[in-house]
């Protein structure tokens, strides 16, 4: 997908990737659409949104930086944990620098020390985010960052609010420092690598995982079954599907009011984003225990959608 792009290359052009690491709901998502300035991945308020690594791409007259926003780091129980987990591992492969993310209006437990040590293997440089400093009282900033520099090394350690931007241009500013010279990976005025069929589904799920509660999100996946441009509409018609009959019933809701507002939703920023009518159908179906099936979870990779593609 692309975007528009302003100014003209200079003869020290740098272009890199980096990987964003860390915890569920540390704000990967939130940071990576804020650097961008579009949105490339879904954001939610539950854990381990993020299922596949997604590139956004910032193009800058001096640089193009290649973001990977990755799922949370957690302990794998389900097939679908260990595909995540493994989209984590392909996504620091080869990469520039690696970036942490942590929450910094919570304290450091047990699950970002592993997060901490993981990132501790990664040879290549290095860069601690304290997060969400727009809920931490500036007095404890100082104190914070000090105990950051015992964690781990690290090339920089920055405060940011993906939230509000605070920190932000300056946290570009130094992947662009860190990042190679060399010639864009992508065209300049691409923003995204990811399919606009498969965008379409991730922002059908966050409707769906935004309308719905306790176990349900967790349960939800998207497929894109159709995807069609005619003239000035796309017509787009996808399944949703959950574990068990109950789900499918609180997603449907009383005569359909749940299943339309999601659509609703949907659809909306679908036309906002691609910038022309869409016609979206959606059904829901159960597949029991999907996120135990190893086939079933491969298909929700548009990465290995893609690759069947192409070998067909």
């Amino acid at each position: 997908m692309s975007a528009g792009y302003h100014g003209s290359m200079t003869s020290e052009f740098k272009s890199g990737f980096v990987a964003i690491v860390g915890r569920p709901n540390a704000g990967k998502s939130t940071l990576v659409n804020k650097l961008v300035g579009e949105k490339v991945a879904i954001v939610t308020s539950r854990p381990q949104t993020t299922r596949n690594r997604i590139y956004g791409i910032v193009n800058r007259a001096n640089a193009q930086v290649v973001l990977i926003d990755t799922p949370g780091l957690h302990r794998p129980d389900s097939a679908l944990g260990k595909q995540m987990m493994g989209e984590v591992d392909q996504a620091v492969d080869a990469v520039d620098v690696l970036a942490l993310i942590v929450d910094a209006s919570e304290e450091i437990g047990q699950g970002d020390r592993r997060a901490f040590e993981r990132v501790s293997r990664f040879a290549g440089t290095r860069i601690l985010l304290l997060n969400k400093i727009d809920r931490v009282p500036k007095t404890q900033l100082l104190p914070l960052i000090e105990a950051a520099k015992k964690m781990g090394e690290f090339a920089e350690i920055i405060p940011i609010s993906a939230l509000t931007g605070d920190g932000v241009d300056r946290l570009l500013e130094k992947f662009i420092e860190y990042i190679p010279a060399g010639a864009p990976h992508f065209p300049v005025d691409q923003y995204t690598d990811q399919p606009e069929r498969f965008l379409a589904a991730e922002i059908v799920r966050e409707k769906a995982m935004a309308a719905t509660s306790q176990e349900v999100p967790h349960a939800v996946a998207v497929l894109v079954d159709a995807f069609e441009e005619t003239g000035k509409l796309i017509r787009i018609r996808a399944t949703i599907y959950v574990e068990r009959e109950g789900q499918k019933g609180i997603l449907i809701g009383r005569a359909g009011a749940s299943l339309k507002k999601i659509g609703t939703q949907a659809r909306l920023e679908l036309e906002t984003i691609y910038g022309t009518k869409i016609f979206l159908e959606l059904y829901v179906k159960v597949q029991q225990n999907w996120r135990d099936n190893p086939q079933i979870v491969r298909q929700l990779d548009w990465h290995w959608q893609l690759d069947r593609m192409v070998k067909e």
